[in-house]
């Protein structure tokens, strides 16, 4: 795997450390795109923005988005077309975000679960792959709808 991306704004630095700290002892290289790593302090919506467009050019396989409740995350990464991003408050949804609905991204909110259930989380997410199976045609419908709204 490339490096896994992530990105926190200001309501998840702390959960965020503890997150690149257990990747980092998992072998993994992390690029981070939080705000508090840049000269501007920008909103969540840029830091999602900004890591989900890597991912859809290819910089990143996979990245983990956190703010309070993941959800503000999840709703722009979903704005970048090409992106599935899932918030994922237990293993089996992470679990399923990956193989079901193939998603890149995951989004965690740092006011709603602590930092040893995130790291139980990432990790479910992690070790899945898509399956395709019987989700590949509900995967393919999603992107139609998304190719249907790009011509809009």
């Amino acid at each position: 795997m490339k490096t896994i991306a992530i990105g926190a704004d200001d309501a998840a630095y702390a959960f965020r450390d503890a997150i690149v700290n257990y990747l980092a002892e998992q072998g993994m290289t992390v690029a981070d795109y939080s705000s508090d790593k840049r000269q501007d302090a920008d909103y969540y919506p840029d830091v999602a923005h900004q890591v989900a467009m890597a991912v859809k050019q290819g910089e990143h396989d996979r990245a983990i988005l956190i703010c309070g409740t993941g959800i503000g995350m999840s709703i722009v990464a979903n704005k970048v077309p090409g992106v599935r991003a899932a918030q994922c408050h237990d293993t089996f949804s992470a679990e399923r975000a990956r193989k079901s609905n193939n998603a890149q991204v995951i989004t965690l909110g740092a006011r709603v679960i602590g930092p040893e259930l995130g790291k139980k989380i990432v990790q479910a997410w992690l070790d899945s792959e898509y399956e395709g199976g019987g989700s590949a045609a509900k995967v393919e419908r999603i992107d139609y709808y998304q190719n249907q709204h790009a011509r809009d």
